[in-house]
């Protein structure tokens, strides 16, 4: 809960929200020598079910081992990072590779960790750092001006601040005060996401596998990959599909052990159904540059290439740049410029991530004729020629990030 001095100070910046860009935020914070202040309108207890965000890439492992020294290497420790990779068409593997061994210096290039578990590690360092959390604090609304904003919150109490740092999620308060709408599609199918804990009685080797028309499951696409105590499933429902029929305890019994062995349809942890958004904000700041939007407060991706919260990693340490430089501008022109320089820098970052998830998307949906031509030829030569195997396993996530890509992914 705030408390009245809290509310009452003027505050160089607030972060709203503390999920993972708010709480990359608030690191950022204070290793610039900033304060740093988190308002989040869950309950310190509050616990949000499924591993949703359960990929970080090595960029963002290296990103908050910056801001908190030794916070990177405990994350990729308390994970699982996985050597194989699998892809099979109709049940046909068409591709497998595995990587050597790394070497134990440094950070691996990625691992696989429930998202509450690195929200944990995340919110342990803040604390270690001084980060001060109000919980049950839900901001309603928000007022920007030229010389900084005036936040509400459900209790009526008011917080003020020079800039505001938004990370309060799709449903984004903040986004909706400045008159910045998302824009872009969703997707026309359903998939289903299981999570599923581990069997050590009938133990699965640890692999990612990509299924293109799994005949276990009437045809439809399957991804399983591991992360740390578990498994996650996902299943590419058809557009006619009725979700219920593959999310009832029934129909999870029925096919998940079509796609693992029999014993894992009794492990079911957490089970929900998405129909992925593909959306951008209009905007990454207000009219007066004192609001920044990131994480899902700016925009929503397909999950495929986990582009989601490893560019909200990079859009709160970038913000708190912006705001860094913002505070110590000599003149408001300047300070509005570095806001401004923020928003189309990681907007342009927002519409690259995504187009590689759309372009992923689009390969295992397949609803355009040239898509589905292309696919076909690929998996009928995929056994004799390695190039198309290869495209076809990492196809499912988007294009490969090249230089160019990669600083916008990252930075």
């Amino acid at each position: 809960m705030s408390t009245p001095d809290a509310a009452a100070a003027r505050h160089p910046v607030l972060v709203v929200g503390a999920g993972p860009a708010g709480l990359s935020a608030a690191l950022a914070l204070r290793a610039a020598g900033l304060p740093a202040v988190v308002l989040e309108k869950r309950t310190r207890d509050t616990v949000r079910p499924g591993s949703r965000a359960a990929y970080l890439h090595g960029a963002s492992l290296r990103a908050l081992e910056r801001v908190s020294p030794g916070l990177g290497h405990e994350i990729a420790g308390r994970g699982l990072m996985w050597a194989t990779k699998r892809s099979s068409w109709a049940g046909q593997e068409i591709y497998t590779r595995t990587y050597p061994p790394l070497r134990r210096d440094g950070l691996p290039p990625f691992t696989s960790l429930p998202q509450v578990h690195t929200e944990d590690l995340m919110a342990a360092a803040c604390r270690e750092h001084g980060v001060e959390f109000h919980w049950g604090v839900e901001v309603t609304s928000a007022e920007s001006s030229p010389d900084g904003v005036r936040l509400v919150d459900s209790t009526g109490v008011k917080w003020e601040a020079d800039y505001v740092i938004a990370a309060d999620g799709s449903r984004s308060a903040l986004r909706s005060a400045i008159g910045s709408p998302l824009e872009g599609p969703r997707s026309r199918n359903t998939f289903v996401v299981v999570d599923l804990d581990d069997d050590p009685a009938h133990p699965v080797p640890l692999e990612r596998v990509f299924h293109y028309h799994h005949p276990g499951v009437g045809g439809r696409n399957v991804l399983i990959v591991p992360f740390a105590g578990g498994w996650r499933v996902d299943l590419n429902l058809l557009v006619n599909d009725a979700p219920e029929r593959f999310i009832s305890p029934e129909g999870l019994r029925r096919w998940i052990p079509r796609v693992l062995p029999a014993s894992y349809g009794e492990r079911v942890r957490w089970v929900s159904t998405y129909r992925f958004a593909q959306q951008v904000a209009a905007t990454f700041t207000d009219a007066h540059r004192r609001v920044l939007l990131t994480g899902e407060a700016a925009h929503l991706f397909a999950p495929f290439g986990a582009r989601g919260m490893n560019s909200s990693i990079p859009d709160a340490i970038r913000a708190v740049r912006a705001t860094r430089e913002a505070l110590s501008a000599g003149h408001p022109g300047a300070a509005e410029a570095e806001i401004l320089r923020f928003g189309e820098e990681r907007k342009e970052a927002a519409g690259y991530n995504r187009a590689c998830a759309s372009a992923a998307l689009e390969h295992m949906l397949a609803q355009r004729p040239s898509v589905w031509l292309r696919r076909r030829a690929a998996a009928a030569v995929a056994t004799a020629g390695l190039k198309a195997g290869a495209w076809l396993d990492s196809a499912p996530y988007g294009p490969k990030l090249a230089a160019r890509g990669a600083a916008r992914t990252a930075y």
